[in-house]
């Protein structure tokens, strides 16, 4: 009789405390949660600058740790690229290439596009469970949750893990029309982001002849290739000689990544309490 009475009353406390956490702790949370993730937002529309109100325009030096033979700066407008000023040193001959945007064009970089949807997405999902709103269950709280970190997961993962592309689909690429004067047919460039780093590739290639003895063996997609990946484009065979990759960090790209982080723990630390509170009953309490 006397456990029984224990038993009841400590469910009727944990009954309260689970009460306590949908009505309060969660709302806190949730509102928390609003706050890092607009500012994560804001990192990707950039302040704007006092004279235009357009995004400002913030330039970067690339920089390699091995040899210089690619040199530049890049300009990047929020999520568009809308300069490369490029040196290429040909290993070959030490001839010195330059290339630019035309004023005309920009690169849209589809990563960092993606990412701030992502990021909107969560936003979204939060404000839709305002303060005012009551939750019933533990489970609706575990599916907003669920739903806000598979949104910050894509948002993560389109910084850190960059498209796998053929050499074909590079050299197919409008990128290869964006430059003044044109690209070498030789020359090929891939630009992309991978974690807080703005990358950008050169491939020099060589022309395999008809009559070469080497076995040809198309390349299949990767991040980046390496000397000797052939492939074949416009009816013309090609390998690559050498690889360039420099690289530049972006500040607000770190940033955002520090927030996705941080929410997506404190979403999982929500889970988790939530989730105790089914260890002492001997059915689910949502």
């Amino acid at each position: 009789m006397a456990a029984a009475m224990a038993s009841a009353a400590e469910r009727a406390v944990l009954e309260e405390e689970f009460k306590w956490l949908l009505q309060e702790e969660v709302h806190a949370v949730l509102k928390q949660l609003q706050d890092i993730l607009k500012e994560a937002s804001h990192r990707f529309a950039l302040p704007t600058s006092s004279s235009g109100g357009a995004v400002k325009q913030e330039n970067f030096v690339l920089s390699t740790s091995g040899a210089d033979q690619v040199k530049g700066v890049l300009t990047l407008q929020g999520d568009a690229l809308c300069q490369a000023d490029i040196n290429l040193k040909m290993p070959r001959n030490n001839q010195l290439l330059h290339f630019a945007f035309r004023e005309d064009k920009q690169w849209k970089l589809q990563q960092i596009q993606d990412a701030r949807n992502h990021v909107n997405q969560a936003i979204y999902l939060l404000m839709n469970r305002d303060v005012n709103y009551q939750f019933k269950t533990g489970s609706e709280v575990l599916k907003l949750m669920d739903a806000v970190m598979l949104q910050l997961s894509r948002a993560r993962n389109r910084l850190t893990t960059p498209a796998t592309l053929t050499l074909p689909e590079i050299a197919s690429s409008g990128l290869t029309k964006m430059f003044t004067p044109a690209l070498p047919p030789d020359i090929l460039v891939n630009f992309y982001i991978n974690l807080n780093k703005l990358c950008l590739t050169v491939y020099q290639l060589h022309v395999l002849q008809p009559s070469t003895t080497k076995n040809f063996k198309p390349a299949g997609g990767s991040i980046l290739h390496n000397p000797g990946a052939m492939f074949e484009f416009g009816n013309q065979r090609y390998e690559v000689s050498h690889v360039h990759k420099v690289e530049c960090v972006v500040p607000w790209l770190n940033d955002a990544l520090v927030f996705f982080t941080v929410s997506l723990q404190l979403c999982q630390q929500l889970k988790d309490k939530i989730s105790v509170f089914s260890s002492y009953w001997n059915y689910r309490p949502y």
